[in-house]
């Protein structure tokens, strides 16, 4: 049995021999060395009730350790272990919206197909536009990352006036095609699709997935469409621009070029983005 389960000859005889001593009270750990527990179950379960179902005394939002620690007669150290023992994190909130479009799952399934399954010689593009884009300076050196110091800029700024990043993401090949516009009306998205109409093959269908931005519908917009029969365009629901990717490459944009970047003006800023439409 010892070389069946891989482990020593004397475990294997110690558990008969407990049991044959204690019975079924022989199979349970013994008491172990060291200190005993000073927080019994009792005390773990007041402050995990107390943390879910009950708000603290002075008329917070969520409790604090200290605020747990002072009800529940525990050290503020041991409410953080059992907060941390159970993932409970009263300081942190998640959001979270309902899409209330009434054609939610037709739409769902029309933008996951094209992702899943796109027509043959056809671009699946996910469109949409990154407005009010700053062009902020610091308005004073940025001192340089040192061993045990972050990089360390000013909290004041200079700001150089905004830009509107118009972006399609190819979903294919990850390709984006973009253009810079100081406003995003509906002017300028039909520069935008007048240059994807340039670039992108003429022998190839064009599916466009965007958002229900009301410059999406214009009149000016759908004799645009009517022109450009290869075009077609597909919303996603309302209240779910997580469906559109080309959101992950605006996020990624902003944490690896905009959050922490430098622009001494708005066309610097543009240059290194993209370029106008």
């Amino acid at each position: 049995m010892a070389q069946q389960l891989r482990i020593r000859p004397q475990t294997v005889g110690k558990w008969p021999a407990r049991f044959v001593t204690d019975r079924l009270a022989g199979l349970s750990d013994e008491a172990r060395p060291g200190r005993p527990r000073t927080v019994s179950d009792t005390d773990v379960e007041q402050v995990l009730t107390a943390t879910l179902e009950q708000a603290p005394p002075d008329g917070g939002t969520h409790w604090s350790t200290r605020m747990m620690a002072a009800r529940s007669g525990l050290t503020q150290t041991a409410v953080s272990r059992i907060w941390r023992a159970f993932e409970l994190k009263p300081h942190k909130v998640n959001y979270w919206k309902l899409s209330t479009d009434p054609h939610f799952v037709d739409k769902l399934y029309d933008v996951v197909g094209l992702y899943l399954d796109p027509p043959e010689r056809a671009l699946v593009l996910c469109v949409d536009e990154k407005s009010q884009v700053q062009a902020l300076d610091r308005s004073a050196p940025v001192l340089p990352m040192m061993p045990a110091d972050p990089e360390r800029q000013t909290h004041t700024y200079i700001r150089h006036g905004t830009t509107s990043l118009f972006a399609a993401l190819d979903m294919a090949t990850g390709q984006v095609y973009s253009c810079l516009q100081r406003q995003h009306r509906a002017i300028e998205f039909r520069k935008f699709l007048n240059q994807l109409h340039r670039e992108v093959p003429a022998d190839h269908e064009v599916h466009l997935i965007l958002d229900n931005y009301a410059t999406h519908k214009t009149p000016e917009i759908k004799r645009w469409l009517m022109r450009h029969p290869r075009f077609h365009l597909h919303f996603t629901p309302t209240s779910s621009s997580w469906l559109n990717m080309v959101e992950r490459f605006f996020a990624e944009l902003t944490t690896r070029m905009l959050r922490r970047g430098r622009r001494s003006s708005r066309s610097r800023s543009g240059r290194t983005r993209s370029r106008p439409c």
